[in-house]
This record gives C-alpha cells, sequence and structure tokens, in this order.
C-alpha cells in the first residue's frame, strides 16, 4: 500500500500544508496537483483510492480522497466561490487567512467569524459538471474494476457536522450576526445566489437537525428526485463535480476519470431543502433561481455527492484490461506484445462468432469488422469509418436476437438494446432536450459515449401506427447511423452532438433503418434451445480468451491506418478494370464500401496498411455478401 494515508483519509490537510506554506503565492495550487499526481504514480496507488463506482456512499468517508468514472451528462453554469477568505476571532481580534478550494463549508473555529469586507479575500470561478455513471457498461467491466481495487473502507457512521462549521455564501448584503440571522432566518439567504458559496446561520439548528438521522431523500420535494441517467434501469451514484481548472478541454458525453475530495455534508442537503422553503418568501425579482432549478441544482448530498476535482482526465476508452491511455510510451509493449499474437486470437474470435451466429461465418466475419469500425474523421458532414451492419434474416418470434446481445455484452465495454416495437418508439425519449425551468439537459437514450455498441432489434417490430414522437425518434436513428450525430432539442433550436456509436441492427427481412452494410443471415444449425446454446457456448471459452477478445475489439480501434501510393494506385486501376467490364457493377459508393471493409480487415489482421492481399480478400467478402442477398431476393421476391 501507498506509504502514509494521511493523502487519502484527509486530502484538504495537505492542501492545508501547501497553503500555510505559500498562501500568498499562487504556487501553492499547482504544488498539490504535483503532490497528488506523484502520489498517484507510487505502488499502484490509483487502486488503492475509493471509487463512488465501486463502494456504496456511506462506507466512504467524508473529504477523504476518492475516485469516479463518468460521463457528463450535463454542464451547469460556472459558479463563484470564496478562494481565499479570512476570519476573525472575536475575542483576540486575531485573523487567520483560509482556502475556499476544494470545499462546500467554510471551516471557523469557535468564536470565530466570517470577514467577507476583508481586502484578503479572493472571489474565483469554478465548472460544475453533473455527472452519471458510464451508460450501458457492462458487467464484465464493473467487476474487473472491483477486482482491482483494493482500497479498505468500512461502513461510515452517521456524519454529524461540527457545531462551528458553516456553509458560506459570497453575499456582501447579508447580515453576518448570529443573532440578527435567528429574527430573519427565513429570508436572509438569497435562494440559488452565487453557486455554491453559501453562508449560513444557527449552526445549531442545522446540527440538530442532521443528527436526528433525517433521510435527506425524503426531504421536503414534490416528487422523487431524478438522477437523469440516459439509459433505463441504470444505477449508480450521480455526482455533482467541480472543476477547478483546464474544464474547456471537457464536453457533454466526454468520459473522465476524477480524483478528489468527496463532499456529502448534510448541511449542504439541509441548505437546499430550507433554501426552497425560503424561496417561496423572497422578492421574485431578487431571486433568479425557480424553486426547480434550485432542486436540480443542489440535490440531497446523500443522493447526489459532490467531488471537488484535484485531477481529471478524459479516458479513451473503459476496457480495465488495458492501459488506459494507449498512445503513452509504457502502453507500448503491451501493444507490441499482444499485436504479437493477434493472428490467433482473430481466429478463435472468428469461430466464436461463428458458433454465436449459428454457424454462419460470412456473417461472423462482418460482425468482426463492425465490432471494431469507428468514426476515425469527418469530411465536411460525412463521418468517416463508421459501419452500421444490418444482420437481416433473424428468425422471428425467436430468442436469437436476444441471446446474441447477450455474446456481444461479453465482449464490449459498453452496450444497449433497443427493442423496437411501436411502444417503445411511441413512448421512449431518444433525444435529449433542455429543460428550462430546471435549467438542465434531460437525458434521452441516444446521450452514449463513443464507442458504445447500439444493438437495435427490429424483429420484435409489429403492424401499427407511429405518432409524432414515435416518427421524431426513428428520425433521430437514421440521422445517428447515416451522420453519427444526436441533435439535441434546446427549445428554440437543435444542436448537433457528434458521436461515434457502433450500430447493429438486427431485422426478419431488410432494415426499415439505413445501414452501411447489410448481410443476410443463412444459418447452418437451429439450436432446440438458444439460451442453452449460448450458455454452452460461452462456458465453453476460457476467461483467459474471453479477455483476449475483448482487447482486440478494443485495440484495434486505435489504430493508425493508412494506404501507400502503390496500393492506392493499384485500386484506382482495379476500379476503372471493373467498371470497364459492366459499368454498372460498381458505383462510386460500392467502391467506398469497399475501402471501409479493406480498411477494418486489414486492421482486424493487425495490419496498419492495406496490402494487395487484403484488398482481394475485401473484394471476395463482398462479392459473397452480395450473391448472398441477390439469392434471397431471387427467393423472396421483394423482401429485400
Amino acid at each position: 500500500m501507498p506509504c502514509g494515508e494521511d493523502w487519502l483519509s484527509h486530502p484538504l490537510g495537505i492542501v492545508q500544508g501547501f497553503f500555510a506554506q505559500n498562501g500568498v503565492s499562487p504556487d501553492w495550487e499547482k504544488k498539490v496537483i504535483e503532490y497528488f499526481k506523484e502520489k498517484l504514480k507510487e505502488n499502484n496507488a490509483p487502486k488503492w483510492v475509493p471509487s463512488l463506482n465501486e463502494v456504496p456512499l456511506h462506507y466512504l468517508k467524508p473529504n477523504s480522497f476518492v475516485k469516479f468514472r463518468c460521463m457528463i451528462q450535463d454542464m451547469f453554469d460556472p459558479e463563484f466561490y470564496m478562494g481565499v477568505y479570512e476570519t476573525v476571532n472575536q475575542n483576540t481580534k486575531a485573523r487567520v487567512l483560509h482556502f475556499g478550494k476544494y470545499r462546500d463549508i467554510a471551516e471557523c473555529g469557535p468564536q470565530q467569524e466570517l470577514d467577507l469586507n476583508s481586502p484578503r479575500s479572493t472571489t474565483l470561478e469554478r465548472q460544475t459538471f453533473y455527472c452519471v455513471p458510464v451508460p450501458g457498461e457492462s458487467t464484465w467491466v464493473k467487476e474487473a474494476y472491483v477486482n482491482a481495487n483494493q482500497a479498505r473502507v468500512s461502513p461510515s457512521t452517521s456524519y454529524t457536522p461540527s457545531r462551528h462549521k458553516r456553509s458560506y455564501e459570497d453575499d456582501e448584503d447579508m447580515d453576518l450576526q448570529p443573532h440578527k440571522q435567528k429574527d430573519q432566518h427565513a429570508g436572509a439567504r438569497q435562494a440559488g445566489s452565487a453557486g455554491g458559496l453559501q453562508w449560513c446561520g444557527e449552526p445549531k439548528r442545522l446540527e440538530t437537525e442532521a443528527s436526528t438521522g433525517q433521510q435527506l431523500s425524503s426531504l421536503n420535494f414534490s416528487s422523487p428526485f431524478d438522477l437523469n441517467f440516459p439509459l433505463p434501469g441504470e444505477k449508480g451514484p450521480a455526482c455533482l463535480v467541480k472543476v477547478y481548472e483546464d474544464w474547456e478541454g471537457f464536453k457533454v458525453n466526454d468520459v473522465l476519470e476524477l480524483y478528489g475530495v468527496l463532499s456529502v455534508d448534510p448541511v449542504l442537503s439541509i441548505l437546499g431543502n430550507e433554501e426552497r422553503d425560503a424561496s417561496a418568501l423572497l422578492d421574485p425579482m431578487e431571486c433568479t433561481d425557480t424553486a426547480e432549478e434550485q432542486r436540480v441544482h443542489s440535490p440531497p448530498a446523500s443522493l447526489v455527492p459532490r467531488i471537488h476535482v484535484i485531477l481529471a482526465q478524459k479516458l479513451q476508452h473503459i476496457n480495465p484490461l488495458l492501459p488506459a491511455c494507449l498512445n503513452k510510451e509504457e502502453s507500448r509493449t503491451f501493444v507490441s506484445a499482444f499485436m504479437s499474437e493477434l493472428s490467433p486470437v482473430r481466429a478463435e474470435l472468428l469461430g466464436f462468432l461463428t458458433h454465436a451466429l449459428l454457424g454462419d461465418s460470412l456473417a461472423a466475419e462482418y460482425l468482426i469488422l463492425h465490432l471494431i469500425s469507428t468514426v476515425y474523421t469527418r469530411r465536411d458532414v460525412l463521418p468517416l469509418g463508421k459501419f452500421t451492419v444490418n444482420l437481416s434474416g433473424c428468425p422471428r418470434n425467436s430468442t436469437f436476437t436476444e441471446h446474441l446481445y447477450r455474446i456481444i455484452q461479453h465482449l464490449v465495454p459498453a452496450s444497449f438494446r433497443l427493442q423496437m416495437t411501436i411502444e417503445n418508439m411511441n413512448h421512449l425519449k431518444f433525444t435529449p432536450h433542455k429543460d428550462y425551468t430546471a435549467n438542465r439537459l434531460v437525458s434521452g437514450l441516444l446521450q452514449l459515449p463513443n464507442n458504445t455498441s447500439l444493438f437495435i432489434d427490429e424483429t420484435l417490430l409489429e403492424q401499427g401506427q407511429l405518432d409524432t414522437p414515435g416518427v421524431h425518434n426513428v428520425t433521430a436513428l437514421s440521422n445517428l447511423i447515416t451522420w453519427q450525430k444526436v441533435d439535441y432539442d434546446f427549445s428554440y433550436h437543435q444542436m448537433e452532438f457528434p458521436c461515434s456509436i457502433n450500430v447493429l441492427i438486427t431485422s426478419e427481412g431488410r432494415s426499415l433503418l439505413p445501414a452501411d452494410c447489410q448481410i443476410h443471415l443463412q444459418p447452418q444449425l437451429i439450436p432446440p434451445n438458444m439460451e442453452e446454446y449460448t450458455n454452452s457456448l460461452l462456458s465453453a471459452v476460457l476467461p483467459s480468451v474471453l479477455n483476449k477478445f475483448r482487447i482486440y475489439l478494443t485495440l484495434l480501434r486505435f489504430l493508425d491506418y493508412s494506404i501507400s501510393d502503390e496500393i492506392t494506385k493499384a485500386v484506382e486501376d482495379d476500379f476503372v478494370e471493373m467498371r470497364k467490364n459492366d459499368p454498372q457493377s460498381i458505383t462510386a459508393d460500392d467502391l467506398h464500401q469497399l475501402l471501409v471493409v479493406a480498411r477494418f480487415l486489414s486492421l482486424s489482421a493487425g495490419q496498419t496498411t492495406l496490402s494487395r492481399e487484403r484488398w482481394l480478400r475485401a473484394k471476395q467478402l463482398e462479392s459473397l455478401r452480395r450473391n448472398r442477398l441477390q439469392q434471397q431476393k431471387c427467393v423472396n421476391g421483394n423482401e429485400l
């Protein structure tokens, strides 16, 4: 274990040390960040940091050092806080400087009062993100992170704030005398004034309320608090994340790994509740935030804890089997070692997926290409690298698609199965929209991080009528597939959010949705019991082999790829030759499709440049796929 636990259990003590030594100089903040960076490099230190993803909140000590793997679901307005503030001892008149960074609650000792008029006080700005656990994160990913974490935690006792701890608010007009505050308590605090800088009178009352064990979730809310997860059935904590440095580099839907100070002081929840009660008494012209906005932006700390971020990094991927950053020098050994055994892994994966697809090896080839595809660049509005596959010919009224999705869940880090029924299309919320009353982005099913696998099951679609929301949802899916973007609804305008989502559509005939590639399933066997068949298939694969499949499918997304001038000339000549024999046989779109197939076919073999051999193999696969579709069309008329 890393030597010394103080930085884990009492990070604010470390911060206080740097502030005390360098408080007059702004360098103290950089030294804090460097200190924690160095600590996390020691002895696998990140594994000793408790994670909100794995550890229940009541096991975590308030103001301890924690980490959180999450997606930015929304960004709130920046808030002001007291970077440095001064307290005065009422008896001795001694003055003490304090730091406000990484805190929600101002620390005042006995007989101390805040001097908000002090010329030494500074007001600074921080950004608040509303973060949720990564949507659709696979069970195997969660388990791997749990098994890797070595943090020692135990249930904490109920936390009662010190009688002398006060929250603070950057409001110079506020009367700071405790005896006056008792008389003016209901109207003295401006609701939602400066975001996070709250001053709170009546510490005795707050202490009493907090210590009664009152359940914060049962405070006077008009309705249950919505944690705003994009996908139904998701679990885990949502967090209000306070970021102090470089927040311009982060955007909505980014996946982050955060390290910071956990803030769950019950005073925050009680303040929020009292502010909602008090807001009814305030002059509407003086209260810029609505009650609903206060409710959403200041939820109970027991339900939505706060994290004050010391270190944050954007994650390339969430696969725990790979190094977090693949382009770093220390990751190269891992990558080169895995690439040396890539060929047998691909062969085994092809066999595994062939069994999953009921013996169809051609469909398995295309499924591999689909699973490693990613948008690598955009040319104007056209996303290059997307490879949406429509697997048609799936048996109707069968559990085949359900079990195929189970297989995919075991392979990819994050996924979601959208059951495309008339009821779902008409009633589910697909696109996020802005709620101006609460001033928040209300999530939708398509608010997903990049490289999520979206499995659309069209075999469940029955005859029926799509209403207006249903039509909008189908349009949203079509735009996602075609342009790899989701238009978020801001009422007065639409805002485009580019993405890279792997969409696999299973259908009986040709899908109603657009697709880059349609492959018609040709089962070589029909298992009498799909559940038993899938269970036996999964149990037959060694866990070590399954992990290699998982590494393979994640790693290959990040390989660079290029085509030499020589091969480019050969491809152009080949295209001209094919057009010469039959101008209708291949179009420019067909050539683009061939190049995409050739790209991912090369990468699937660990080759970062196109060879003549892979080009010929891509042509062969496309020929087999087209012939199969043509045969199906001849058999079933216009079905395809």
